[in-house]
């Protein structure tokens, strides 16, 4: 058990640190929100009219975009937007999985606003085409996210143990779960899990 305390004292750490970066990404922010002249008013980005101004300046015309452009980038494009369809699916059916399943299982719902940001189509110095790039990445990036903390929290529901073997990029849920091979572990504590919903 030396080995669990150990790994409890390193996760605890994990989360002072993550809480120390947070607060310094949200006092970086700030900074660069004075350098770049903008505010956030009621979620929607505001900038200075100078710094638009200079902004538009630096914009590069659709044309000349489009002439600039490496020809295998225009010839795949199709490609990278039909992905919009399989992804606004993922989108819609974890939305409806979601609101009907978590309800049964009290499990609380994932927001869809805090995963999907769209807010780089206001920048002036981009043009019509960067700017829906942009809102196409924000969207598809989101979903995912969005989708993977849906998913995370309905195996912490159902199936709250962790791997035989380390995965890539484990979710960060897992911290909570179960060792693996931990059958007592699971009869006891399987139902406390499925009401540790807590992210902090």
């Amino acid at each position: 058990m030396a080995e669990h305390s150990r790994l409890n004292e390193l996760i605890n750490r994990l989360h002072e640190v993550q809480r120390e970066l947070e607060s310094e990404l949200d006092r970086i922010l700030l900074e660069k929100r004075e350098a770049f002249q903008y505010q956030l008013r009621r979620g929607r980005v505001v900038f200075e009219k100078n710094m638009r101004r200079l902004q538009r300046q630096q914009r590069i015309g659709v044309w000349r975009y489009l002439r600039q452009a490496d020809l295998l980038t225009v010839l795949t494009a199709p490609i990278i937007y039909g992905m919009v369809i399989p992804i606004a699916m993922v989108d819609l059916t974890f939305s409806f999985y979601q609101h009907v399943c978590f309800r049964v299982y009290r499990i609380p719902r994932v927001r869809r606003r805090d995963h999907i940001v769209i807010d780089r189509h206001h920048l002036a110095y981009l043009n019509v085409i960067e700017k829906l790039n942009c809102v196409y990445c924000g969207y598809g990036n989101g979903v995912m996210s969005y989708a993977r903390e849906i998913v995370a929290r309905t195996e912490q529901y159902w199936c709250p143990i962790r791997h035989a073997r380390r995965t890539a990029d484990p979710h960060r849920r897992t911290e909570k779960f179960l060792d693996y091979g931990d059958a007592e572990g699971w009869r006891k504590k399987l139902a406390q899990l499925r009401r540790e919903w807590d992210d902090s």
